[in-house]
């Protein structure tokens, strides 16, 4: 897979974000699925590849704890573009089992718990999903937080042992608004609430003024803390592959 990693990395070095999702599109056709959240970024690459194919491979988590106002983007993101949007769903079994054990709201009483949920809610239906696939694409940007600093464009995902494309990896959140408004995407209207992150409803709040644009997400947590384990690497096989300049 590293051998194709770097060989994707060098054809695309020069590339656009647009020309990348098309590019990737069309290598791993089939096999390449794109996970969206529905967050700003999300939005652009669903207008992207809405643009690019007719029917992308397009899924979404639902934890059973999501705000209302994801929802309603949503419905308004399969209005807008006529896409097809899988629907994953956790285990209801081990659901039940988790808050049977430890309460409802068991992620505000340790690490740990926190990760149990996001494991169970989130990592083991995505990685049912992914199983099926060579690639998938999200809308991780290094700018977002002290633990994507190192983000590639395209990369291995250690996690789920496929490759990862992250089309707007060295975007800016003033590109990503520019995109937005120029292209009339539609956005969760919480991110005019003062959420620039949004995740599970009990796991996110506005961030004040001065804040990192995730802070609100897991608040009680320190910054190296702050990932549900989608999106962990492994840093020592990074150093093993040719780097985007």
């Amino acid at each position: 897979m590293n051998e194709l990693i770097n060989e994707i990395q060098r054809e695309t070095r020069q590339y656009s974000a647009e020309q990348l999702v098309e590019y990737v599109v069309e290598r791993f056709e089939g096999r390449i699925g794109f996970a969206s959240s529905f967050g700003a970024e999300d939005q652009v690459l669903t207008d992207m590849l809405c643009k690019i194919h007719s029917a992308p491979t397009v899924f979404t988590l639902d934890t059973g704890r999501l705000p209302e106002e994801t929802y309603r983007l949503m419905e308004q993101t399969r209005q807008k573009y006529g896409v097809r949007i899988e629907i994953l769903f956790p285990d209801c079994a081990k659901v039940e089992e988790m808050v049977n054990e430890h309460g409802p709201n068991l992620f505000y009483e340790s690490i740990e718990n926190r990760k149990l949920c996001c494991r169970v809610r989130k990592i083991e239906p995505l990685k049912r999903r992914l199983a099926a696939l060579d690639a998938w694409i999200c809308g991780l940007r290094a700018e977002q937080s002290t633990t994507r600093t190192g983000l590639l464009r395209v990369d291995a995902d250690e996690t789920f042992g496929l490759i990862k494309v992250c089309p707007l990896a060295d975007w800016t959140t003033e590109q990503v608004w520019e995109y937005i408004r120029s292209n009339d995407v539609p956005y969760n209207e919480l991110h005019d609430k003062g959420y620039p992150s949004i995740g599970c409803a009990p796991c996110t709040r506005a961030v004040k003024p001065g804040e990192d644009i995730r802070a609100g997400r897991w608040w009680w947590e320190a910054p190296e803390h702050k990932e549900c384990g989608l999106h962990l690497h492994a840093e020592d096989d990074k150093g093993k592959r040719e780097t985007e300049k």
